[in-house]
Order: C-alpha cells, then structure tokens, then sequence
C-alpha cells in the first residue's frame, strides 16, 4: 500500500502544479474580450480538451492505482516469485525520457510559434516512442526465452499486465499523436495548434511518471524508496 500512497501524492503533487502554472501563466490584462472568458477572469474556461484530458488522466490514474494495490497485496502470498526485472527496462526507460523531452521541446516551439520545431519535436517524440514499444516487446521476448511465461507465477502475470497496460496507453497517445502532427502539417498557424501540442506533451509526461511508478515498483526500489523516508521522518 506504501507505493500505492507514494503515487498518489506525486500524482497530486504534479497535479497542483500544472493548476498552479495555469494560473501564473495567465496574463488577463494582454486578453481581449468579457469577463471570464479567458484564464484569469472572475470565471476561469478551460478548453474543452483540456478538461477532457484531466478527466481522461484522472481516470487512468485511478486504473494503474487499482493495479499497484493489487499487485502490493498479491506479492506477499507465499507463492509469490519475482522474476528478475531485464536490464533492457532500463534503457527504454531513457528513450521513454527523451520522448517526454521531445514533446515539451515541441510545445515549447509551439509557444514561439515556431511551426518547424514543433514538427521535429512531434516526430521525435513519436519515434522515441515507438522503439519504446519496441523495447518493451524485445523484453518480453527475453522473459519468454528464459522460461518466464505470463501463467507460470503471479509475478511473472502482473509484470506483462502492467507492462501491457502502460503501452496500450502509449499507442493511443501516439494515435493521438499522429493526429496533432497532422493537424500541424496542415494548419501550422491555427489557434488550437498549440493546444494540442500542449495536451500531448501533458499525456506523454503523466505517462513517463506512470512508468516511473511501475518501474520502482517492478524493481522494488520504491518500497525501498518508502522506508527510507519513513527513517527518515522518524
């Protein structure tokens, strides 16, 4: 359950800031228009992508909280057996890391309205994706040829649901993905441009911290992670 607690409170500690930067973002007195129709009126609108994209994330956090608590009360049944975690987790990891880059550095282009950086920041963070994937099908592959099979152990079954989770998320976003590269390729100086630049960039960086989260735990370095602090706090 500690894991559990632990992502909960990043979630929500990322959560706080992203409202919070909305808020010190918003400059009303550069705005045209009625009272509360922009972001720091006496009436705060959101898009209504962007609520979607909350409610859709919140969702998805509530899932993989079911998963984690599941998983932390399963892996204390005695027939409970890790299977050793493949290193190659680690190197995709790093990609997954440069995919989340990548699509800051297009939103962060998308703000300069810099239509050329936005595309090269799109497009690598969808091939950084993409070998992510990729990796992570080589690594089941390796489990596999050493005999740890999805039925043989418990452990062995929430590893490849977890995994398989995770990446259907990530194809989605990549669909998603696909659709604002078009979008950008199309109408470059569109308003809602950077809108959805800005909705990938916040789906792929939940998605890396979910990653995260389950690669801690997978590794047991965030039940590690969790007594330290408590010796600390104690």
């Amino acid at each position: 359950m500690s894991a559990v607690i632990l992502f909960l409170a990043v979630i929500a500690a990322i959560a706080g800031w992203w409202l919070l930067q909305q808020r010190l973002t918003a400059k009303p007195w550069l705005e045209e228009g009625p009272a509360g129709q922009f972001p720091g009126g006496d009436t705060m609108t959101w898009p209504a992508a962007k609520i979607g994209l909350g409610v859709f994330l919140a969702v998805a956090s509530a899932l993989f909280v079911l998963f984690i608590s599941a998983y932390s009360m399963r892996m204390n049944v005695v027939d409970w057996r890790a299977l050793p975690v493949p290193r190659l987790l680690w190197l995709n990891t790093g990609v997954l890391v440069l995919s989340s880059v990548a699509l800051q550095w297009s939103y962060m282009a998308a703000r300069r309205h810099d239509v050329e950086d936005v595309m090269i920041g799109l497009l690598a963070g969808g091939a950084s994706a993409v070998i992510f994937l990729a990796g992570q099908l080589l690594a089941w592959q390796q489990l596999n040829a050493a005999g740890y099979f999805v039925a043989s152990n418990p452990a062995n079954s929430f590893f490849y649901l977890l995994t398989a989770v995770h990446g259907l998320h990530l194809t989605g976003g990549l669909v998603a993905l696909g659709r604002t590269s078009a979008k950008v390729w199309r109408s470059p100086k569109s308003a809602d441009m950077r809108l959805s630049v800005e909705l990938c960039a916040i789906y792929w960086h939940f998605l890396l911290l979910v990653w995260l989260v389950l690669l801690g735990l997978l590794t047991g370095w965030t039940d590690d992670f969790v007594n330290i602090c408590r010796q600390l706090l104690s």
